[in-house]
């Protein structure tokens, strides 16, 4: 399938301009084709419609390396949308751009890559993706994240009261919520279903910093403020000091994906706030090990120290394919106490695994445990339970006691 301008857009671009260059060429015809534009963002709005329909978590196209295909992630998997029919890169380039606004554009151009939302309506009713756009051996790519537009609730995802009740402003003030997990694997549901539950049941403020904005929380019993980097706030660490002077309950960063956001999570933390954040790491332990890692030698022991004053809740994730095709959640939990804050604060942090073992009582458990849970309920395959588990051999150790 090609747009119906491919062969006039072509024409205007120099045979010798490559990347940036080209895209830009592409641009200016788009800002000046508005009936053209349109037809481009049409396509996109029926390639997102049919991922929908199809249940695709992600939807990839552009760039050589689609072959001119869409591709689309459906329960796991990713592959080629054949019915979609094969875009040229001049046509890629155009849908991806023409959903930018000029702003947008000029960033994509200076930085190279851009997250962006995007949303529009199907049969009344608004749906959500997450962009992000990239250049790829001098062409356009990009990514599509669906975002579900209804909310899990925490029980729905399986988290035990005792540890839900620590994420909860109603049990507990302040401290740090961390929700870790590969790209993928749910996190942002979770990150979610916390904060909708703090939006119910107290009266309160939360601040969120997002990039980009995903699913928007309306006001219901809390006031709720959705700020968005590159758009409302420079950056997630800029965005949580700004926070502060908001008069904040809760604050939500999406991501800590730098050393300078690592602190200042910290930070606004051990002032008294409660925070929730994610990481991507694919344990509790690593998560802590990734933390401490991130600083330098002579600021550990005082990083080390402050993790162990103000986490109180680890959860990491994954989804798993399940025996009737689809994904389950799978997720390790870590619930801080004093034996953990001592075995964070003393180097012994692999001690803490075996904590999560022995901490049923405490909501705790290893995602061993947990892959093991789903087995015996058939959810998943004792070969699913194997591939995923962080410890193969504590895995072969539990699935040899059934």
């Amino acid at each position: 399938m090609r747009l119906s301008f491919t062969e006039a857009l072509s024409k205007e671009i120099p045979s010798n301009y490559q990347g940036v260059e080209r895209c830009e060429i592409i641009s200016q015809w788009l800002t000046h084709h508005a009936e053209r534009e349109q037809e481009c963002k049409d396509i996109l709005k029926y390639i997102l419609h049919k991922a929908r329909e199809l249940e695709a978590s992600d939807i990839d196209l552009g760039a050589p390396g689609c072959n001119g295909k869409i591709w689309m992630r459906i329960f796991g998997n990713k592959k080629p949308i054949e019915e979609l029919g094969e875009y040229s890169l001049v046509d890629t380039n155009a849908i991806i751009l023409s959903w930018l606004s000029p702003n947008q554009r000029q960033r994509l151009f200076m930085q190279k890559s851009l997250d962006f939302p995007l949303a529009f309506e199907i049969d009344g009713k608004e749906v959500r993706f997450r962009g992000t756009t990239f250049f790829d051996r001098n062409s356009l790519g990009a990514n599509f994240r669906s975002i579900s537009d209804t909310l899990l609730q925490i029980e729905d995802l399986g988290i035990p009261e005792i540890v839900a009740n620590r994420m909860n402003l109603k049990y507990e003030k302040t401290g740090l919520v961390l929700i870790t997990g590969i790209t993928g694997s749910g996190k942002s549901t979770t990150l979610n279903a916390i904060i909708d539950m703090n939006n119910r049941q107290n009266s309160a403020h939360i601040v969120s910093i997002d990039s980009p904005i995903e699913y928007v929380h309306k006001s219901k019993n809390c006031l709720v403020r959705h700020r968005e980097v590159g758009v409302d706030v420079l950056s997630f660490e800029h965005g949580a000091i700004e926070a502060l002077r908001q008069d904040p309950d809760i604050i939500v960063v999406g991501e800590m994906r730098d050393p300078q956001t690592i602190a200042t999570v910290l930070e606004i933390t051990d002032s008294g706030h409660k925070a929730f954040t994610t990481l991507h790491t694919s344990s509790a332990v690593d998560s802590i090990h990734r933390i401490v890692a991130e600083f330098p030698p002579d600021s550990q022991e005082r990083v080390r120290n402050r993790l162990a004053d103000v986490l109180t809740v680890c959860m990491s994730q994954k989804l798993v394919p399940t025996t009737d095709g689809k994904l389950a959640l799978a997720k390790e939990i870590l619930s801080v106490d004093s034996s953990v804050q001592a075995a964070i604060r003393n180097k012994n942090i692999g001690e803490i695994y075996q904590m999560m073992v022995e901490g049923k009582r405490s909501g705790m458990c290893s995602l061993e445990q947990d892959l093991k849970t789903l087995y015996q309920k058939g959810v998943i395959s004792q070969q699913t339970a194997l591939n995923f588990a962080n410890n193969k051999k504590r895995m072969q150790q539990l699935m040899s006691v059934l």
